[in-house]
């Protein structure tokens, strides 16, 4: 029950900035649309994004909070202050480095990472200015996450799942009120980021000053703390961080292709992250500290009950989203995003794309939850090995995704290249790819778990009452919508009530399914 309240408080937090997040992709959708100018935003925020989540949400909060919370049980305040100020000053040094590196090659990383704007030079000149301004919140997020750290393990996990709330914020502030100063009107946004990163940094501040435990950063490489936490982070810089390899590959590939895929991409991810952000992100992070204390009592029996708990009550939110999700695609983008700049062609290509990675969104829930066991143990090496294989798997995938899309979705004459850069709907086949390779990982990471005796049992009768309720309620979802032709030609006000009484429906049969088939409250409390 606990954990089952900082999760639901975390998620709450969370829901806040989710909420205003998609505020924020609105608006952004208003302005900028999804062609040349918003390709290049998404591109250039995809990289100091995708390393906050290797570097600070990831791999460093793995690493980190394990050792953290060791060092916490052994009740000894000097000594849990000395590590803190350690750790706080050789993260700020290197953060340092890296990000006057990324400053400095802004412009040669943006060339290696999308060189399909290569043929627009004041594309590819754009997205290299966004990167020098952006790539800074790298290390303030960075330096952001060590405090979330902190407070997570000592069992605060509302404010610092709120902090996410100052980047949206910021964000609509800059597109809003202070686009039309600048010339380029997309590079107010890009300043937006970089202030995000103070205003969430400066938001736990007053939080860890109550607690005592506002770093006092020094650079001590040696300190043994600082090198248990390299050394686990070492290989969790690859383990943690495979879903964002992928998309930055994505990326990669996007910009090959027709203009506007890196956009619809873009929008289809925000959408999907909305479950997975909510509730996958809330799970993982309660656990982790939890799981932490569990393994270091040595506690393997609540260790397996916790994790089939989690599984399960990711399941219960993962399975019935996607369904929901791949359903109304299309309607949502509609709803959400189609004004302005944002146009009917728009929220078909990118609905397209997330029908398909719906279809991982389960899989990417349960990698959430899964990690966390390995980590709790300091055990790096095995999931490691695990996204070498679910990596190398999605590029491969990516190529034979799309290649079948150019083959047998395109029309038949011109070149093969030339009908991969001209035709709609081949960015579909990355989401598609990912979604597999989703599968994998999650698969591996369960399977692995077995040797090490911490592998939950398989709920079979949960898993079955979930997806059947799926069913129906995606039966009721189907009824229930109008055909797409009406949401296109429906108002603003009109979308908005189909979506809200459709899904408000949907989520209603979905519960009520859940209890006739036998699923009860204790059931979301603790394993059978």
């Amino acid at each position: 029950m606990k954990l089952l309240k900082s999760s639901a408080a975390f998620g709450a937090m969370t829901l806040i900035s989710r909420i205003l997040g998609f505020a924020r992709d609105v608006v952004l959708a208003r302005f900028f649309g999804a062609g040349m100018i918003m390709d290049a935003f998404a591109a250039a925020f995809r990289l100091p994004n995708l390393l906050r989540r290797i570097f600070a949400e990831g791999s460093f909060s793995l690493a980190f909070v394990p050792v953290f919370s060791e060092a916490r049980e052994q009740d000894d305040p000097k000594a849990l202050r000395e590590l803190i100020d350690a750790v706080a000053g050789s993260l700020l040094a290197i953060l340092l480095v890296v990000t006057a590196i990324g400053v400095l090659m802004a412009p040669l990383i943006m060339r290696i990472v999308v060189p399909g704007f290569a043929d627009n030079p004041e594309q590819m000149q754009l997205a290299g200015d966004l990167l020098r301004v952006m790539f800074p919140y790298l290390m303030l997020v960075s330096l952001t996450a060590m405090a979330a750290g902190i407070l997570n393990t000592i069992g605060r996990f509302a404010l610092p799942a709120l902090t996410p709330v100052m980047l949206n914020v910021s964000i609509i502030v800059a597109a809003v009120a202070f686009s039309h100063y600048f010339e380029r009107p997309i590079m107010a946004v890009a300043w937006g980021v970089l202030i995000a990163g103070f205003l969430q940094l400066m938001m736990l501040m007053p939080a860890l000053m109550r607690h005592g435990l506002l770093p006092r950063p020094r650079t001590q490489f040696q300190h043994a703390g600082v090198r248990k936490i390299g050394k686990l982070m070492l290989p969790t810089l690859f383990g943690s961080s495979v879903a964002q390899i992928n998309l930055l590959f994505d990326t990669f590939l996007a910009s090959l292709l027709i203009a506007g895929s890196v956009s619809w991409l873009y929008y289809s991810e925000r959408l999907m992250d909305f479950p997975l952000g909510i509730f996958g992100v809330a799970l993982a992070t309660v656990i982790l500290p939890t799981l932490s204390r569990m393994h270091a009592h040595s506690d393997h029996q609540q260790f397996r009950q916790t994790l089939e708990w989690a599984l399960t009550l990711g399941m219960v939110i993962g399975v019935p989203a996607a369904v929901g999700l791949m359903l109304l695609a299309e309607p949502l983008m509609l709803t959400l995003f189609q004004r302005g700049e944002f146009s009917l062609q728009d929220a078909q290509w990118a609905g397209f794309a997330l029908s398909t990675y719906c279809l991982g969104l389960p899989a990417f829930i349960a990698v959430k939850i899964l990690a966390p066991a390995y980590y709790s143990r300091q055990d790096t090496v095995t999931p490691v090995k695990i996204a070498v294989v679910a990596l190398l798997s999605n590029m491969l995938l990516n190529v034979v995704f799309v290649g079948l899309l150019v083959l047998y979705w395109t029309e038949p004459g011109g070149g093969w290249w030339q009908r991969m850069q001209q035709s709609p709907g081949i960015h579909a086949g990355l989401a598609l790819a990912s979604s597999a390779s989703g599968w994998l990982n999650a698969g591996l990471l369960w399977y692995f778990l077995k040797r090490s005796g911490s592998q939950p049992d398989l709920q079979w009768k949960q898993a079955l009452r979930i997806i059947f309720a799926a069913i129906g309620m995606g039966l009721m979802v189907v009824w229930l919508s109008p055909p797409i032709e009406q949401w296109q030609a429906a108002s603003g006000t009109q979308r908005v009530l189909w979506a809200g009484s459709t899904i408000t429906s949907g989520a209603a049969a979905f519960g009520l399914l859940l209890m006739v088939f036998g699923m009860r409250k204790h059931h979301l409390i603790r394993s059978d």
